[in-house]
Parts: C-alpha cells; sequence; structure tokens
C-alpha cells in the first residue's frame, strides 16, 4: 500500500534554500501516475504476446524461406520413395526452394513417423507415409505419437495396386497355386514385407486372411530388400508396390500372379485382380500421403496442399507415376484426415483378426 507524501517547510542545500513543497509535489504527481505506468506495462505486455502469435503467420505467408525435408520412412527405391521424389522436383520446383529427401526407415514406418510428429510444425519437416500408417496403432501398442493427435493429413498423393510376386522357379502359375501349396503345407510357407506394419504387410494379412491360409511373416526394412529374397527363392510370395516389382516382372525375375486392386490395372492389363483369382474381399489399396505435424499453422498447410495438387497436375509427374501404375487421389487435407481415422478403424479389425501385434 502506498502512502500520499505530505509537505515540509524548507531545507537547505549548498546552492541555498529550496522548498520542500515543490519536491513533494513532484513526487506526489508521480505517485498519481502510478496506475497509468501499471496500464502502460499491461498494454506493453499485450502487445508483445500479439507480436508472439502474429509472428508464425507472418511466417507462413512467406513460406518457404529454406529448404523443406520429405522424411520417407522407408528405403530409398521403395514405393514411397518413387512418389515422394518425384512429387518433391515439382514442388520444389514451384515453390522456390528445394525439397530434400531423407530417408529413416524402421518399423514399420514409425521411427520416421514420430520425427516428424515431434518436430517443429513449420511446415519445413514433412512426412511422406503409406498406408500402413493406419494400421501401426493397431500392432504397435507403445506408438511414441498419437496418430490422430499428432499428425495432420494434407493429402495423398496417389494410390498404387500391389502385385503377387513369386519366383519363377517355384513353378506356380496362378494364385490358385499359391493357395494349394499354402494349404498343404500350413504354417511352413513365408511371404515378404516391407516391414511389420507396412501396407504390404497389411495387404499379404487381409489375402491370408480372406484366402484362410496359414503362412509366416518375414519383415524386412524395405521393399527393394523383400524383393531380393523372392528372387533369390528365400521367401514365397510378396505383395510388392508395383512401382518397384514391374521391371523386374518384364525381365522375367518374377512372376506376377495378381494385383491387389479391385479392378485390374492398366500396366498389367493381362494380370487379374486377387478376387478375380478366386479370393473375395482380399482386394487392397495402396496409397502414399503428405503429412504434417498437427500443429503446423493453416495457411502453411494450405499452400502445401495447393502446391502438392498442382505438381500432380502436371504432365511429366503424371507420366512418370503412370509407369509405376499410380493413379491420382486428390483430397482436401479435411477429407484426408478423416479418411486416415476410417482407415485406421478397418486395419483394426483385420489385425485384430489376425493377431497382429509387433514383437
Amino acid at each position: 500500500m502506498h502512502t500520499k507524501p505530505t509537505a515540509r517547510p524548507l531545507t537547505t542545500t549548498g546552492q541555498g534554500l529550496v522548498h520542500v513543497d515543490a519536491i513533494q509535489a513532484a513526487s506526489v504527481k508521480l505517485w498519481r501516475l502510478r496506475p497509468l505506468a501499471r496500464w502502460f506495462g499491461l498494454i506493453a505486455t499485450a502487445v508483445g504476446l500479439l507480436m508472439g502469435l502474429l509472428a508464425p503467420l507472418a511466417q507462413a505467408q512467406n513460406y518457404p524461406l529454406k529448404p523443406i525435408r520429405f522424411i520417407v520412412p522407408f528405403t530409398a527405391g521403395s514405393v514411397t520413395d518413387i512418389v515422394a521424389r518425384t512429387v518433391s522436383d515439382a514442388m520444389g520446383r514451384s515453390m522456390g526452394q528445394p525439397i530434400v529427401i531423407d530417408n529413416r526407415p524402421g518399423a514399420g514406418g514409425t521411427i520416421g513417423a514420430s520425427q516428424v510428429a515431434h518436430s517443429e510444425p513449420d511446415g519445413y519437416t514433412i512426412l511422406i507415409h503409406s498406408s500402413g500408417h493406419a494400421l501401426n496403432p493397431s500392432i504397435y501398442p507403445n506408438l511414441p505419437y498419437d496418430t490422430v493427435k499428432d499428425l495432420l493429413g494434407v493429402t495423398p498423393l496417389a494410390a498404387l495396386p500391389n502385385v503377387m510376386v513369386v519366383s519363377p522357379a517355384r513353378g506356380w502359375k496362378s494364385v490358385a497355386d499359391v493357395v494349394a501349396a499354402a494349404k498343404a503345407h500350413p504354417g511352413q510357407m513365408n511371404y515378404a514385407s516391407a516391414g511389420m506394419g507396412s501396407a504390404t504387410h497389411m495387404n499379404a494379412e487381409k489375402f491370408k486372411l480372406q484366402a484362410g491360409i496359414d503362412a509366416v511373416h518375414v519383415p524386412f526394412k524395405g521393399t527393394p530388400e523383400a524383393l531380393s529374397d523372392v528372387i533369390g527363392g528365400r521367401n514365397d510370395w510378396f505383395f510388392a508396390p508395383m512401382s518397384t516389382a514391374l521391371s523386374l516382372i518384364k525381365e522375367g525375375k518374377l512372376q506376377a500372379l495378381a494385383v491387389s486392386t479391385a479392378q485390374r490395372s492398366p500396366t498389367l492389363p493381362q494380370v487379374p485382380t486377387t478376387v478375380e483369382a478366386g479370393v473375395p474381399g482380399s482386394d487392397y489399396v495402396l496409397w502414399v500421403g503428405l503429412l504434417v505435424p498437427s500443429a503446423t499453422p493453416s495457411a502453411v498447410v494450405k499452400r502445401l496442399h495447393a502446391e502438392a495438387l498442382k505438381a500432380m497436375a502436371q504432365s511429366d509427374v503424371q507420366e512418370r507415376l503412370k509407369v509405376v501404375g499410380a493413379e491420382p487421389m486428390p483430397m482436401t487435407p479435411e477429407a484426408f484426415t478423416a479418411f486416415i481415422k476410417t482407415e485406421m478403424e478397418s486395419a483394426a479389425k483385420i489385425a485384430k483378426a489376425a493377431g497382429l501385434k509387433a514383437s
């Protein structure tokens, strides 16, 4: 509590007499100004907070100001990596900043996803993931991030068919041959995937359930390694992304038995779907999408969404993706985020039925 100063008589200094009342009068004025000073302090604090809130908005409007990094949670040469590199070239040119691909494979894509989920939400660290992203919460009970709360979908970049491939040395000519062999030797056949929880794993599990067969899962860090083992005869079959398997199929190193989508692929029109091959309900679509930390400014999300769609609309990008069987799958950020939640529900049912859990 402040006490109002009172007037006092003259006092003497080295310069002569000074009237204390004048000094006291000035101090009274300062005392009365204290509330106003406090208001100015509050206003200054509020302005500081407002500037702090507006700073990210200003940065978003000028975005991007430096190179952008695409985190790909699979190995180089995987389908996710191919789509990321194809789209990043076009996006980088349009946005005026280079986009660097950073492969962080392992644990079904959860290592790379965790890195992005906990990164600065400024639009400079972006996740390019596959549909395996929706399965991981069901098989990894202790994920270091929340799939829904920590990551926001921007847009799918492409939908791609997987193709069931085997070594020609096996002598299998159809899906029926594989199913028959699996039923004749339950639990003795094995199949490859690009990692626990990856889209290639999910595809195989759905096929197994619908075909009613038992086989052993052999996960790899990425698609190239899985393909190598199938070619070498160490794994019996693999639902490989068409983008990486196509050249090997044409060279005769792999035998294509079926595609995973509901319709045949224009890239391999002679190859039936798994449904046509006698396994109802086994169709599966592999998607690749762009995601960011959930706290990323909306202006940055909108810019990334617009630039991704612009890149996917370019004829050279479409031609490069068409070669690997990729098709456009544009969605708004809101629609993509809702789609991921639906995919998670579907994946959870299959994971539960198959008893999928990461060790």
